[in-house]
């Protein structure tokens, strides 16, 4: 078996173990699969390092009603994408969210370096939040609102993680 293969197939195993440790909320298992320099970058957020791993573990803690599917893993020596779709309770409305997303990596020393997450923003905001999400989610207005929240949201919880520490 070449380099390249056996690379792939260890590519595509951490893609499965990163989204079976998301199915059972396990952000230490996501956070592990990640190189110390990553970057992470979807409609809400753009993160690098340890704040990926407090990310996952935030919004681990958050879930609620929590259910996902992966699918469509597809690995290189180098890259790799795969499909998932979360459904969960959103945080801030108790709205009832089914996200679909598709993810895109580069792999860097057996691990993820960098995790682009693509999916509908207007979709997400209507049942994320409502009427304010069907009426504004097409605008740059209310995705800067919601990316200004998360990232308030996320400095927040790593400040209570630091001092209850």
């Amino acid at each position: 078996m070449s380099d390249n293969t056996s690379n792939a197939q260890q590519n595509q195993a951490l893609i499965k173990k990163f989204y079976t440790a998301f199915q059972n909320l396990d952000a230490a298992t996501m956070a592990a699969c990640y190189h110390p320099q990553a970057t992470f970058k979807d409609e809400a957020f753009e993160l690098a390092g340890k704040d990926i791993g407090a990310m996952w573990s935030m919004l681990c803690a958050q879930a609620k009603e929590f259910s996902l599917e992966f699918s469509a893993i597809e690995c290189t020596a180098d890259s790799g994408k795969a499909h998932w779709e979360p459904k969960y309770l959103f945080s801030m409305t108790g709205n009832k969210v089914h996200n679909i997303i598709d993810a895109e990596f580069e792999f860097r020393d057996g691990l993820i370096y960098r995790h682009r997450d693509h999916f509908n923003f207007w979709r997400w905001s209507k049942q994320a939040l409502g009427l304010p999400g069907t009426l504004l989610g097409w605008s740059g207005l209310l995705k800067s609102k919601v990316q200004a929240t998360a990232n308030k949201n996320l400095q927040r919880y790593i400040s209570k993680q630091v001092s209850a520490s």
